[in-house]
This record gives C-alpha cells, sequence and structure tokens, in this order.
C-alpha cells in the first residue's frame, strides 16, 4: 500500500520521485551510470521586489463601476487593467546533486521504489555478480539529504559527485566537501510574458540584494579512496558511501532585504554537516522515521481488498486502472499526505503551486501561490486528514500577507482591512497582478483572496477548538478581512450589497447585449465568500465574547447581501446577471464555493441547482478541478459520481500526451494540469475523506457518498469539526464501528436512523436511540468511546 515502483529509471522529471522535509526537496532520478537529485529549498525566490512607482486606483475604481453599471463590460475590462500590478516574483530551482558511476549503464534486476510510509527511495540493480542499491531521504530533525551508496562485494564503488545549478553559481572543493553558492534573480518575468527581452536578470555576488545561497556535500566512506579536484569529488574502490547535502539561504523574512554574501551561511551548513554526520546513518535515519511516522501514521486507510496476483509496477497500474485496483486508492490517498508531510512542516514556507518541486527558472506560472484556488486546496487535506501542523505554514504565511495586504488595500483603494488578489510570492505581494496592461482581468484582478485564506484560519480553530489560537491570531485577521469587505461592498439598485467590480475566477460571459466579458459586478463567488466571512466573524466573536458593536455592523452587512440566484436554466447563477456562460465546461466551478469547500448551500433549492450546475460543467476537467468536483459530489452524496471522476483522474500523462482537458496523473503519481500542479494531489485526499465522513453541518455524517464499489473498508485517525478523532469501520456498505476520541470535550453529534451500542472503558455497554435522526453524547476532553452499529 505505501509503496510506489518502478522497473525503470527516469527519464522525465514527471517520472522522478519526490523526497522533502518541508524546507529541502529533491526529485530521485534513479539512474544507473548517471544518477541525479534535483534540488530544491523554499525560500529561493527571485526578487526582492522593487516598487516602482506609487498606486491610488481610486478614480480608475470608480469608473469601472460606472462603465459596469452601463453594462458596457468591453470598457470595464479595459479600465480595470489600469489597475494593474507588477507580477509576483518566481520559485527558483537550487540545483544538482550527480552521482557518475563508472561501471557503464548495463544492469539486470533494476528496481526502483518510493516507500511513502518511511519517506525513504531505493535504488537496486546488478552489475555482474554486483548488487548496487542507492538509499534517500531528507531528514526532518537534522535538516539535511542523506544518500547511502553500497556494493554487494567489497571496494566496488567507484564513482563521481557533482553539484551544479541553472542559477547563477560557483563551486569548490576541499578534501571531503563540494561548495555550491549561488544568487536568485532580483528578476523573473512569468513564463507566458514573452515581450521580455531580458526575462532573468541577476546582479552580483555579495552585492546583489537578492538572496543568496549556499549548498554543501560532505562524504563518509568506510574504505576507498577520496579524491577532490575540478569542483568534483571522486570515490574510488569503497564499499559503503554516505552522502550528506545541506543547504543554506540568505532569506530573513518577507518585510526583510536577504543578507549579502556567504559567510553566515558557510557557517550555518557547516554546523548542520558536522552534526549529522557525527551520528550513524542508521541512527540518523531511524530519527528521520521516526519523526515523519509521527505525523503520517495518524491516519490508515483500507478498502478491504484481498491481493490476488502480485501487483504490476505502479505508472503500469495508473495506465491499466480499473475498479478493482482498490489498492491503487489507498495509495494515492495516503501519497497526498506524504506529499503535504514532505513539502510543508512548522517553520517552513507553504506549499506552492508544486509544493517545493520546480525545476525551472521560469517555472509554469512562476511556481507561486495562487490564491483564487490552488493554494487553499492545497491545504484542504490537512486538518482532516490529521496534519494540523501541516497547516502552520499557510497560517503564517497569511498573517504576513494580512500586513502587505492591508498597506495595500490603504494605498490603492484609500480603504481600511486587508486583502491580496491572484497571486502573491515569498514577499507577500498582495497588488493585483498583470503588468502593464498585459494580463486578462478574469484572474489578475481579483480582490477576494483575503476572505477565502481566512477560512483556514478557522477551519484551523474548528478542528483544534485552540481558543488562545482564534483570540490571537485568527480572529484579529480575520476581522481585517471582513473590514475590508464592508468598504468594498457597494449598495445595488434594489438595496443590496454587492461587490464592484467583481470577476469570477478566469471565466468571461456573454451579455444580452452581445459583449464578452469577466468584469461585472455581484458575482455569486464574491457573495459567498463574504457571507462566509462574516459568518465565521460573528460565531468566533461569540466564542470570544468580544466586539459586540462592531459585530452587529458585520450582521447588518451580512444580512443586506445579494441573495443567491437560481438561473434560466435552473443552474446557480455565477454572476448577478443571468448571462451566458463564455465556455459552459470551463474548468473552474468557482460559484460553488458555497457548497465546497463552503457551508451557504446544505439543502433545498440553492443545493439542486448547484447539481444542475455540475451537471451543465460537465466531468471533464484538469487534475485539480477533477479533485475539487469530487469534494462537490461528495457535499451532494452522489459516491457514483465521485468515484467516475476518480476514474477519470487515474489517466496517465506524459510528456508527449498533455492535454488540458483530460487531467491526471504522471508517472510519479504527482498530479497533471498539466503541466504539474500539486493541488491535484491534495485536493483527491480530501475528496476521499469527504465521501466517507463529513462534518461541516454542526454533525457528522457517515458514509455520505460512498461508490458501490466500496462495500467494505475503514478509515481511522481522522479528525472532524468539534476537537474529534474518528475511526470508521464499514461493511456492506453499513457503518459497523466508530470510534470516537474528544480532544475539546465538547457534544459529539452524529446522524443516524439506527440504534447503536456505546461502548467505553470501566462502564457497562449501553444502547442509545437516535431521537429525530440523531444522537448525541456528551464528551469530557481526552474521553473515548466506541460505538457498534
Amino acid at each position: 500500500m505505501n509503496l510506489l515502483t518502478y522497473k525503470k529509471e527516469a527519464v522525465e522529471w514527471t517520472e522522478a520521485l519526490p523526497l522533502g522535509n518541508g524546507r529541502i526537496g529533491a526529485m530521485h532520478f534513479g539512474g544507473v551510470e548517471t544518477e541525479r537529485f534535483q534540488l530544491n529549498e523554499d525560500t529561493l525566490w527571485s526578487g526582492p521586489p522593487e516598487r516602482t512607482r506609487e498606486y491610488n486606483d481610486q478614480e480608475s475604481l470608480q469608473k469601472v463601476r460606472k462603465l459596469i453599471n452601463e453594462e458596457n463590460y468591453e470598457g470595464a475590462v479595459n479600465e480595470t487593467k489600469n489597475m494593474f500590478g507588477p507580477y509576483t516574483q518566481s520559485y527558483m530551482p537550487l540545483g544538482n546533486l550527480t552521482i557518475q558511476y563508472l561501471h557503464g549503464g548495463t544492469t539486470r534486476s533494476y528496481k526502483r521504489t518510493l516507500d511513502i510510509g518511511t519517506a525513504i527511495s531505493n535504488v537496486t540493480y546488478t552489475v555482474g555478480k554486483i548488487e548496487y542499491t542507492r538509499e534517500a531521504f531528507i531528514s526532518h530533525p537534522h535538516q539535511v539529504l542523506a544518500v547511502r551508496l553500497t556494493s554487494s562485494v567489497a571496494n566496488q564503488l567507484n564513482v563521481i559527485v557533482s553539484l551544479d545549478s541553472t542559477l547563477k553559481y560557483q563551486t569548490s572543493n576541499s578534501s571531503e566537501e563540494l561548495v555550491l553558492q549561488g544568487i536568485c534573480p532580483e528578476k523573473c518575468a512569468p513564463n507566458y510574458v514573452h515581450e521580455d527581452e531580458q526575462p532573468i536578470v541577476y546582479g552580483e555576488f555579495g552585492e546583489t540584494q537578492a538572496i543568496h545561497f549556499e549548498g554543501k556535500l560532505g562524504v563518509v566512506i568506510d574504505d576507498g579512496k577520496l579524491e577532490s579536484s575540478n569542483g568534483r569529488l571522486s570515490i574510488q574502490n569503497a564499499t559503503n558511501v554516505v552522502l550528506y547535502f545541506s543547504v543554506s539561504t540568505s532569506f530573513k523574512g518577507f518585510d526583510q532585504l536577504p543578507g549579502v554574501g556567504f559567510e553566515e551561511l558557510t557557517g550555518q551548513n557547516e554546523a548542520i554537516l558536522s552534526k549529522a554526520m557525527s551520528i550513524p546513518y542508521e541512527q540518523l535515519k531511524e530519527t528521520h522515521i521516526q519523526d515523519y511516522q509521527t505525523l503520517y501514521n495518524r491516519v490508515e486507510f483500507s478498502l478491504g481488498h484481498k491481493q490476488t496476483e502480485e501487483l504490476l509496477d505502479t505508472d503500469e497500474r495508473v495506465q491499466k486502472y480499473s475498479a478493482d485496483d482498490l489498492a491503487m486508492v489507498e495509495l494515492l490517498f495516503q501519497y497526498g499526505r506524504y506529499l503535504l508531510i514532505s513539502s510543508s512542516r512548522e517553520g517552513t514556507q507553504p506549499a506552492n503551486l508544486q509544493g517545493i518541486w520546480n525545476d525551472l527558472t521560469r517555472a509554469p506560472w512562476s511556481s507561486n501561490y495562487t490564491l483564487n484556488i490552488n493554494t487553499e486546496m492545497n491545504y484542504w487535506p490537512a486538518e482532516v486528514t490529521n496534519l494540523s501542523e501541516c497547516h502552520r505554514p499557510l497560517l503564517k504565511a497569511i498573517q504576513e500577507l494580512s500586513v502587505t495586504g492591508e498597506k495595500m488595500v490603504n494605498e490603492r483603494y484609500g480603504m481600511n482591512g486587508w486583502t491580496a488578489h491572484h497571486n502573491t510570492d515569498l514577499w507577500r505581494h498582495a497588488h493585483p497582478v498583470g503588468g502593464e496592461r498585459h494580463g486578462d482581468p478574469n484572474w489578475a484582478f481579483w480582490p477576494m483572496s483575503g476572505p477565502w485564506l481566512c477560512s483556514h484560519l478557522w477551519e484551523h480553530y474548528l478542528y483544534t477548538q485552540n481558543k488562545e489560537f482564534l483570540r490571537e491570531e485568527a480572529y484579529p485577521i480575520m476581522k481585517g478581512s471582513a473590514q475590508f469587505c464592508l468598504d468594498w461592498l457597494v449598495e445595488d439598485e434594489n438595496g443590496y450589497l454587492i461587490t464592484s467590480p467583481s470577476t469570477s475566477p478566469e471565466h468571461h460571459f456573454k451579455a444580452e447585449n452581445g459583449q464578452e466579458g469577466s468584469v461585472t459586478k455581484g458575482s455569486t463567488m464574491d457573495l459567498q465568500l463574504i457571507w462566509d466571512l462574516f459568518t465565521n466573524c460573528v460565531e468566533a466573536a461569540e466564542i470570544l465574547g468580544i466586539d459586540g458593536a462592531w459585530i452587529h455592523q458585520v450582521t447588518t452587512a451580512k444580512d443586506r447581501l445579494q441573495p443567491l440566484q437560481i438561473g434560466k436554466y435552473g443552474q446557480l447563477q455565477e454572476w448577478l446577471l443571468d448571462y451566458e456562460d463564455a465556455e459552459p465546461h470551463h474548468r473552474h466551478v468557482s460559484h460553488l464555493y458555497g457548497v465546497y469547500p463552503g457551508k451557504q448551500i446544505i439543502d433545498g433549492p440553492l443545493l439542486e441547482a448547484s447539481r444542475q450546475t455540475l451537471n451543465r460543467r460537465g466531468d471533464a476537467g484538469t487534475g485539480w478541478s477533477l479533485g475539487w468536483k469530487m469534494s462537490l459530489w461528495a457535499r451532494l452524496k452522489d459516491g457514483e459520481r465521485v468515484n467516475a471522476l476518480l476514474h477519470q483522474l487515474f489517466n496517465i500523462c506524459t510528456a508527449k500526451r498533455e492535454v488540458m482537458v483530460g487531467g491526471g496523473l504522471y508517472p510519479n503519481l504527482l498530479g497533471a494540469h498539466p503541466p504539474f500542479q500539486i493541488d491535484g494531489n491534495f485536493s483527491y485526499t480530501a475528496g476521499v475523506v469527504e465521501m466517507i465522513i463529513q462534518s461541516h453541518k454542526g454533525y457528522v455524517e457517515l458514509l455520505p457518498a460512498l461508490p458501490s464499489t466500496w462495500v467494505q473498508g475503514s478509515l481511522s485517525g481522522v479528525r472532524v469539526r468539534g476537537g474529534f478523532e474518528i475511526s470508521l469501520s464499514w461493511d456492506k456498505l453499513q457503518v459497523s464501528q466508530l470510534d470516537v476520541t474528544s480532544h475539546a470535550g465538547n457534544e459529539f453529534i452524529f446522524k443516524t436512523h439506527n440504534a447503536v451500542i456505546v461502548c467505553e472503558e470501566g462502564k457497562d455497554n449501553i444502547t442509545v436511540e437516535p431521537i429525530d435522526g440523531f444522537i448525541s453524547l456528551e464528551m469530557s476532553k481526552g474521553q473515548k468511546c466506541q460505538l457498534l452499529f
């Protein structure tokens, strides 16, 4: 269940296997004659950003609103472009660790694996009578990439090790170490900007205000000979070799200039390597496994399948996926958790569009943080799959973004509070993007990321019930976002509060006057996000017992929000007016936020209208879009439809076969937009839980969207809102056992029409009958109980 296996080395990057400790990432290729670890570090970004001009968009804002009211949508698009800001900076690759073997490339019995249960990759093969093995992991406790090379016959390891980078770099070496020093660009244009004659601009070593970095490689050998020359290490006639790689950067914080020079970085690397290399390799490995499994082992998932024959390799299984391969469903679920642990640990940067894995200086969409869905989607599985600590990097970034966002809102719009727009980066860019009138407002101008990001603060509280976090961290940020929304809302001719200008991310509409546009007023997603934020602020203030007068203002505004509407096709309207879709099958379903991940639409005509919207959109989509639709259909309690989307996700994409509508997976199981976006992996994992357990209505629902092929199974260690940990088993599509642990001492309420036997240690079993379809259990903090159905 925990193993990805392959019979050949990776040729393409999307065949290599990802390793990570939250900060350092590596793609392990498993080459025979030439092995490659492509390296990343989460603070390697271009920049820092430079302020080139002052912004004051109040005049343009009023012009856009006037044009919208006149239904001059083409004019509104044109004027909105005057409010664009600079593009974000870009996430950079660190470089490559290359190991050249001198035994040639002809092998037998080749096998390459990634064990997501231990976060360790392996390569084994035979040359002649000698078996060569390669084992690698990235330790979070010790902050090193460790690679062990062995041969089954003594003194048969002959390799040359080197470091290089696609960034501006220099190398040096001592008798036992390699050093890679480099600088990030001061500027890097997005890969879709083709007009820039110098898209990447570098400064000079020791002078540039861009980030400096140093990677250092140390070697431990039991026998043989180690020589150093020309920036390479040559290892001859060895039996066991361990390579240790450390990296440090001059990043000081989102609001500070990076350090200049390498002296401090050298000291940091020397300290890290000295500590790691003084520990026996097996001990270092065991510490890594224990640290990783503290998070990974919390959740188990089984669909009760029986293995009747030897499994195919992972890429072959994706190509031949069928409903019988339930083990593949389990593997991809846990792979999403593996990737989150590997790309987001407390104290690191949040997982970006590609987690932490990127090999390109001009990566797709700058490998930044796309805030109109993708960044948020990365963290959908965090709380529910018991990885709350892995959520912390995003929550910290939201706090930082509220600082830059408050300055931006005041400067651009003359308003209070904070927000951000379509993208952000390491420096917490909060402005609209689009450059000098280059982009399209349907994505470049979207001032609603603040409210969406705040939902993560609230969800973290709902799952953890940490009132100190709510009081000290979450609520002040939520309040600032709500304050912006209060200022941003305008009254329409019917007395309702709406947003203007407004876009529905990345989609266009066709108006009755024949114009096609993207900028209008009162998009449904805007209204849902603001409703969600206002609702959460009211509840948070009640819990904390504060801000009565201000909350009255919020409640009044919430009651005046334009109600959601059903359009002429029976669909949930995407905009205030019932425009025609420019792309009926568009991959974004932004106006269904209120169904999932929101909670505004839970029943009644609006839920049925949401179903109609999904039917009209169709099931085609890219990897992340399929993941969102999985959770939406789960909320609609249609397990068969979710299963159909799941089948569609198991669609192999290769470098020669990338189609936007197909989506799917690469051979290494990373999500294919295409190109690679990691949110497809994370949304799949979250969607699987949503099929089995839901808690967004204030109570727990069990097996709400179970497909008929998932006849029996179990899911243990997941979390639900209210501070509970759940383990669930089912047979013949019916719940058989439920184990509940209360971490906060709240009342546990779940929906059922059957009586249950409640078992508690040291007490007599009791039978409890449901009342109006619900059972409620008073539970103290730390209490555990088992329910038998």
